[in-house]
């Protein structure tokens, strides 16, 4: 991009305009550690899909000229920008954070094309092979030390440097490997830790888009897109955790679930029936194995129309769902977009009727298929739309569904992908495919989060499958259709850690593998990496193995109970995770290197992760494996079997037996346990138990509901704990608008073990 030399600049509030011979870029100071780069290469007022409302505050910053460069400072940030829009980004301790790569990138080997169809039809990838140039693209410098992380659910490992990734939601069955360029999801932000500092962007641009991270050159790394604006946001702070709370500041953080949908969920494609749900519902009570939730797949809808219901297999409308609640579980029910073109069916005659549908560029509506044959997508960017496909969820919800699972919605579709001239609507700005495809998921969990709250006055819980930035304001999302393969089980930890960095606290993967047959070994050792992940459901494809735990032996019923059962004895301290998380930004799930990025041990460790702080988890991920080398940061740690003491910055060797996964707490913890329920509201939560380990802690804990908003007009209750280093709790309260427990007992984890 030839932006030519730097004419003049002229400042408005808190944007500054620079003029180039060729190209205007403007400036938006969002904070003094926030900034937006906007070069209008295509729309200059375009409105954001992942932030919502304005976020700039006042921004005091300074404009100066040195010959040629200008050097603009904040209190947290200096800029130096120079001819051909080249510009560097300093710290307020003068650590370069970026620099715009000064050379020209790689020229890839050119090659023909007979030689390109030859690859692509012996199965290998050949797109992009000849691509050097995109319509809208940047180059930042590299260091050898550059780490990078973020970007969602994308495949391989924890730490991005080397690799290239694609942002364009894909449905893809295959298994995925560490070279998946592109998988469900869209999410454009990098964190970039570097020796001595660390810095955040997050390219707000809908359209396919590209980052290689080092893979073509150790020199540099590049973003590119075919289309749209170069729209993007540096975002400081003095750690990886600042820079996750500026992102989360502008894209918005996960709001507050239910209890309930904290706790165990089952799921299958497919419970083919009524009969088959209350068989799977009573065998968990049975063998008193907690659990909340259960899914219901595509085959509960009429030849799977959505909104319709199976009266032929699944009973009256309601009837389940009743026999399902009065044993404690809370039915979600599967939604998918495409609506099937029929002659008298409600959901397409209304949408035709009102225009509704996405067009083919001749003005007709658009058909494609999936599931329910020949189908019809509705046009979620405009608000209409929306409102008239969350007003639908009202008769599931009135029948007793509890929750919403949003699928193929990238969106999926079985005759090819849609074709980029589809036309869509940006609310009433026409638009296409090409810029609508990476956001289809994310309005339509808006539509169906607004549909819950608006039948339900409880907080909703939506599930999906794609989505965009920013999503994380409305809906949980999964990993999506990943294999019963170990690969996919070790890929589990990365993929959730980047999804927490990524805005995305609410996250898991299905527990056991969706595709292909679990063994028994496998499902031990993922319920048990599982058990701490956000969200924890077991879930997979008709025609594979079944993998409710019973399927198995007894040993796997035995260790499925309990490292459940452990699970919904830490949902207090789950739950105060994200009570924290209103206020950080900060997942549940979290790498190692978010709190100790000065370890270098920590930059590519992919084998275990921190629950808050204060619990570190180190599952074993290898078959046959019985021990496991575990890796402590910095300080002192507790296992939290045994209660041995252990010093940190050091791997230890842990005995791992099929049945352990080794947890440690960290010294100074003081932790909040419940009683184990079998589901949650099977009885209230009136004893606080507080596991603590030795040294001096400080520790707030908040006791809500768990249900609706009366949070939000304080009924709630806010209890700070501390402790001395004799082991002596006090407790005090910061906020008390909510029935108190009527017991907090004190645990000492050396003296009282589970």
């Amino acid at each position: 991009m030839n932006f030519g030399k730097k004419l003049s600049y002229e400042q408005t509030d808190n944007q500054l305009r620079i003029h180039f011979e060729n190209q205007d870029v403007i400036l938006e100071f969002i904070r003094d550690d926030i900034v937006r780069v906007l070069v209008p290469l295509w729309m200059e007022d375009y409105k954001s899909q992942a932030i919502e409302g304005d976020k700039s505050v006042p921004v005091d910053y300074s404009v100066e000229e040195f010959q040629n460069v200008m050097i603009i400072r904040t209190d947290r940030l200096t800029l130096k920008i120079e001819d051909e829009f080249y510009m560097e980004v300093y710290d307020e301790k003068n650590h370069l954070l970026m620099a715009d790569y000064r050379g020209d990138r790689m020229e890839k080997e050119a090659m023909d094309q007979q030689m390109i169809d030859l690859l692509a039809a012996e199965g290998h990838d050949a797109s992009g092979i000849n691509q050097n140039s995109y319509a809208v693209q940047t180059v930042k410098a590299l260091d050898p030390e550059d780490c990078f992380y973020g970007l969602g659910d994308k495949s391989g490992f924890l730490n991005k440097r080397h690799y290239e990734y694609e942002n364009w939601n894909s449905d893809l069955p295959q298994a995925h490997t560490e070279d998946f360029h592109a998988l469900y999801k869209s999410i454009p932000f990098l964190i970039c830790l570097r020796k001595d500092c660390v810095y955040g962007l997050f390219f707000d641009n809908t359209f396919h888009s590209y980052m290689n991270l080092g893979k073509e050159s150790d020199s540099y790394f590049y973003y590119a897109a075919d289309d749209g604006n170069l729209d993007y946001y540096i975002l400081g702070g003095d750690t990886m955790a600042d820079v996750i709370g500026n992102y989360t500041y502008l894209t918005g953080r996960t709001p507050l679930p239910q209890l309930w949908a904290l706790g165990y969920q089952q799921s299958r494609w497919g419970y083919m029936s009524a009969n088959d749900i209350m068989e799977v519902a009573k065998k968990y009570r049975d063998l008193r194995i907690p659990c909340d939730v259960i899914h219901l797949d595509i085959d509960y809808m009429d030849h799977f129309k959505v909104f319709t219901w199976n009266e032929k297999d699944y009973g009256k409308k309601g009837e389940l769902f009743a026999s399902m609640k009065q044993l404690g579980y809370k039915p979600v029910t599967i939604i998918d977009p495409g609506t099937k073109k029929e002659q008298g069916y409600f959901m397409y005659e209304e949408g035709v009727s009102r225009e509704y549908f996405a067009k083919d560029a001749n003005g007709k509506v658009y058909v494609n298929e999936v599931w329910p044959g020949e189908s019809v997508y509705p046009d979620f960017g405009r608000k209409e739309v929306r409102d008239w496909w969350a007003g639908h969820h009202k008769e599931l919800l009135d029948m007793g569904a509890q929750g919403i699972w949003n699928d193929m919605n990238e969106p999926a579709s079985f005759r090819g992908e849609l074709p980029p001239d589809v036309r869509f609507r940006d609310e009433k700005r026409e638009t296409t495919h090409a810029e609508i495809h990476n956001v289809y998921g994310h309005n339509m969990s808006k539509a169906a989060f607004e549909g819950i709250k608006e039948a339900t006055g409880k907080r909703p819980f939506v599930i999906t499958r794609a989505c965009y930035a920013g999503t994380q304001k409305y809906s949980t999302v999964w990993t999506g259709d990943n294999q019963s393969l170990w690969s996919h089980l070790q890929m589990m930890i990365p993929q959730l850690c980047n999804l927490g960095m990524s805005g995305f606290t609410f996250c898991g993967a299905d527990v056991g593998g969706f595709g292909a047959d679990c063994t028994p070994e496998l499902l031990c050792r993922w319920v048990e990496a599982a058990c701490f992940s956000p969200l924890f459901r077991n879930h997979s494809c008709k025609g594979s193995k079944r993998q409710e735990p019973w399927q198995f032996d007894e040993e796997v019923v035995n260790i499925n109970r309990k490292y459940i059962e452990l699970r919904y004895r830490f949902l207090p301290y789950i739950y105060d995770l994200f009570y924290q998380e209103q206020q950080t930004g900060l997942p549940v799930m979290r790498p190692l290197v978010l709190h100790y990025a000065d370890d270098p041990e920590v930059r590519n460790l992919n084998t275990e992760f921190l629950v808050g702080e204060q619990m570190l988890v180190a599952p074993v991920l290898e078959q046959g494996a019985t021990k496991k080398m575990v890796y402590l940061p910095e300080g002192v740690w507790y296992d939290y079997w045994t209660g041995e003491m252990l010093q940190g910055k050091q791997y230890i060797l842990r005995d791992a037996p099929i049945e352990v996964c080794p947890i440690y707490l960290k010294a100074g913890s003081i932790i909040p346990t419940y009683q184990v329920n079998q589901y949650v509201g099977e009885k209230a939560y009136t004893d606080l138990h507080l596991l603590t380990t030795p040294g001096v802690a400080v520790y707030q804990h908040y006791q809500d509901n768990g249900t609706d908003y009366a949070y939000e007009n304080g009924k709630y209750n806010l209890y700070q704990f501390a402790k001395d280093q004799a082991g002596n709790v006090t407790t005090a309260m910061l906020h008390e608008n909510y029935p108190t427990y009527l017991s907090i007992y004190v645990d000492p984890i050396m003296s009282e073990l589970p």
